[in-house]
């Protein structure tokens, strides 16, 4: 049985609600047969995911006809041990991700990261994520890996939805809602269901378009 396995951050992996990552979704836009396996994990960057073994299990597991999906750059930047330099270490160690899973006769698959939410005046948008969405870009044109790019498609619809409307798709709590959160919280990263569903589905529609991977999908 073909299984779509992913690796990432926070913004990817199935969570505790109210937040939940856009892999929490995928399994509802796949074909029969198709399994989903979401190893993705909160906090961790290309470097981490590898260094503390989380890749292990899906050493041992991939194989023909699989995809692995890799979606990492949230917390590479971060200026701490999970740091990369999107100039060398970054792209290195995600080919070691895609070099290992095409060993095994699987087809990688690279993604940018999600955008944050960081509306300016005059309703546009920061960038975030400096260089690593570039670095990204350049691998998988170098290496002839199959990309989606989800930092682009994200940044598209947050500035087609506007401000408040982008900021449905995010966890937003008031004060007292939530046991965790008592002051309230007003999230631009990490999103509640129906924002993973949303970023969900413009994976799937990239994903669609990509022949190798379009078969996978309803």
């Amino acid at each position: 049985m073909p299984a779509i396995f992913i690796i990432g951050d926070s913004t990817v992996e199935d969570n505790t609600p109210p937040f939940r990552g856009w892999g929490w979704a995928l399994p509802k836009y796949v074909r029969d047969g198709v399994t989903v396996k979401n190893y993705a994990l909160s906090g961790r960057s290309s470097r981490s995911f590898w260094e503390e073994g989380l890749f292990k299990p899906i050493e041992n597991e991939i194989g023909p006809g699989d995809l692995l999906l890799i979606q990492f750059g949230h917390n590479d930047e971060k200026d701490d041990e999970r740091h990369t330099d999107p100039d060398s270490t970054f792209p290195a160690q995600l080919k070691r991700y895609c070099d290992f899973a095409r060993s095994k006769g699987a087809q990688p698959v690279l993604l940018t990261p999600v955008s944050r939410r960081f509306f300016v005046g005059g309703g546009s948008m920061l960038y975030t994520h400096g260089e690593y969405p570039r670095a990204i870009r350049k691998l998988a044109k170098e290496q002839g890996i199959p990309l989606c790019d989800l930092k682009r498609d994200s940044r598209e619809l947050y500035l087609r939805l506007g401000e408040e409307k982008t900021a449905e798709l995010f966890v937003r709590l008031a004060p007292g809602e939530h046991p965790d959160f008592p002051d309230g919280h007003d999230d631009k990263t990490h999103f509640n269901a129906f924002g993973a569903e949303t970023i969900c589905r413009l994976v799937v529609q990239e994903m669609k378009a990509i022949p190798v991977c379009a078969k996978y999908f309803i």
